[in-house]
């Protein structure tokens, strides 16, 4: 039996102004999955997670979480729903500390216990925020507010993570980090839908994977079958 489908997008298309930035885009995402979408930077990829999260409206086709389509719901609704969103540039509240971060992100629940319980697990996760709870996150390395960045969007228990760009601007040590913690996630059963440009790092740990150029779906296919393509290895992956 397979796992259900808990994220598709049908036809979607958006347009800012007279500008398309998605041109009929399909996409699904199953519970459990680990599914990347590549591509360079102006391709549609912080588009497509916006237009999920509700933040754009489309201009065409169907988002549909649990076969129901979300046409209009508002975006704090969609996070109810279930659908977290970490967006790119880590957009940490500089001057509160690690701690306050992590609260923020629990703010639509009011199970205590388990918020202290999440806290936890995060600073399990990511030891170095442990070690910087009390510290201003405007005062953490890039890499340590991505971390950041990664366990506030998980502080609202989502059922599916969306990340923009998790590996942006960090160093090759940090990047491996923050995937290891994302296979480590995946492997705990959450579901994650990764936009990025680094397409080894994303590969080496999806089940699946789409390239999105210029606003249009390229290539789809299994994490593997993708690496070994030779035209996106030409491309993206380096040789």
């Amino acid at each position: 039996m397979s796992t259900p489908v808990l994220l598709q997008l049908e036809g979607l298309a958006v347009r800012y102004g007279s500008v398309q930035a998605l041109h009929g885009m399909e996409l699904e995402v199953r519970q459990g999955e680990l599914v990347t979408v590549l591509g360079s930077n102006g391709a549609g990829k912080s588009t497509t997670l916006r237009a999920i999260s509700g933040l754009v409206p489309p201009w065409a086709g169907r988002i549909l979480w649990r076969g129901a389509p979300l046409a209009g719901v508002p975006a704090h609704r969609i996070v109810r729903m279930g659908i977290g969103h970490c967006p790119e540039g880590r957009r940490v509240l500089s001057r509160q500390s690690v701690a306050a971060n992590l609260e923020l992100g629990a703010y639509l629940r009011r199970d205590t216990r388990a918020i202290h319980s999440d806290q936890d697990r995060c600073y399990t996760l990511f030891p170095r925020l442990a070690e910087r709870r009390d510290q201003l996150a405007g005062g953490l390395s890039g890499g340590e507010q991505q971390m950041l960045a990664i366990a506030r969007a998980l502080m609202g228990r989502p059922e599916l993570l969306m990340l923009d760009e998790p590996s942006l601007g960090l160093a090759p040590r940090l990047v491996a980090e923050v995937m290891d913690a994302l296979s480590q996630l995946h492997g705990e059963g959450l579901t994650i839908l990764l936009v990025e440009q680094n397409a080894n790092a994303a590969l080496a740990i999806a089940n699946r994977g789409y390239v999105l150029e210029a606003g249009r779906i390229t290539m789809v296919g299994p994490a593997a079958q993708l690496q070994a393509d030779e035209g996106l290895r030409a491309s993206y992956l380096g040789g």
